[in-house]
């Protein structure tokens, strides 16, 4: 970035030390685009150096000082300018005075706290930066360069199935089950549907991934339904006793870790939606709500605890979506 005025300007850079080695990972923008930024996790050490280079080398350039801060930061939409800082740390590079030629100022953020993961969604964003300022009199100079962090997650062992019996009284009953509850964001769900009582015309059958993503509190609360994916499970008219299998892969779609109340700011979370048409276009659906989760490549030591911690963040619950008309399937064990 430049300034200009005065007789002087300056162009102001932030390189990291591991830039050449350090991965990049790609993330939506607020604009629906998908950028690569260099990727972070939790505990990492953030260092580089902030470039400063001057336009007009016979002139100085006067400042009140030069810092560089890392901000974690949450930004809801519907209340744009007032951002949420649950991370801000500072570095003084230069104490005030002036310039006469360009140089460089190392800088470093040591085991760097980084508690959640970086999100762009359709009412609120979460991101990392690193921000240079040159204090001026009249104006800063200000530089920023945003990163991305993931959070990596282990659970334990037990991770139960999800197994169900839900139907419309006298007209239809099924039993559906998924292999597991929490997955991972590449993992494959695996499944099936078992007709007990079919007694209504179905035409189709799909599996829909809602996500669910929360802003607000109290009165300021909004939720934005997003249909990630749909698949396709049946097509054609089922029979008493028939059983569909359901096999859907997660890793061509784009999805998030489940996040819980995250700074008391905004939650996302995933639902399987079950949804079933009749020859009349009614639709009958189910939803259960799923965890879930990233999974590391290499499993990092310095991780274990957060890990854990992640863990018990995230255990698993089920819910049931929102009323539509003709209504939901109930399950039968709480049909009264």
């Amino acid at each position: 970035m430049s300034f200009f005025g005065f007789g002087q300007s300056v162009e102001v850079e932030i390189l990291l030390n591991d830039a050449e080695s350090r991965k990049r990972a790609e993330h939506k923008t607020e604009d629906g685009k998908k950028e690569k930024y260099f990727l972070f996790y939790d505990g990492e050490t953030v260092s580089g150096k902030v470039s400063l280079s001057l336009k007009n080398p016979n002139k100085r350039l006067e400042h009140q000082g030069i810092k560089i801060e890392f901000i974690g930061q949450i930004e809801l939409y519907y209340d744009r300018g007032n951002h949420h800082e649950f991370v801000s740390l500072v570095k003084d590079l230069a104490r005030p005075g002036e310039i006469t030629q360009s140089q460089a100022f190392d800088f470093e953020f040591t085991h760097v706290e980084k508690p959640y993961e970086s999100y762009t969604g359709q009412n609120v964003k979460l991101r990392y930066f690193l921000r240079a300022t040159i204090s001026r009199r009249l104006n800063d100079v200000v530089k920023e360069m945003d990163i991305v962090v993931h959070t990596l997650s282990t659970y334990p062992e037990l991770n139960s199935s999800i197994k169900m019996e839900v139907g419309i009284e006298d007209c239809l009953h099924i039993e559906f089950e998924y292999n597991k509850s929490k997955y991972h964001l590449k993992d494959v769900i695996v499944g099936k549907i078992y007709f007990l009582l079919v007694r209504i015309k179905i035409k189709h059958m799909e599996i829909d991934i809602i996500k669910r993503e929360t802003t607000g509190t109290g009165p300021n609360v909004y939720h934005e339904n997003d249909t990630i994916a749909k698949y396709e499970i049946m097509d054609g008219a089922p029979v008493r006793g028939e059983s569909i299998p359901i096999r859907l892969f997660l890793a061509g779609y784009e999805l998030t870790p489940t996040m819980r109340d995250i700074n008391k700011k905004f939650s996302v979370r995933y639902y399987l939606n079950l949804v079933l048409i009749d020859e009349e276009e009614r639709r009958y659906f189910k939803q259960q709500e799923v965890v879930l989760w990233r999974k590391g490549d290499i499993v990092r030591k310095s991780m274990s605890h957060q890990a854990a911690i992640a863990s018990q963040r995230f255990e698993g619950t089920s819910s049931l979506g929102e009323v539509r008309t003709p209504g939901p399937l109930s399950d039968n064990n709480s049909r009264q």
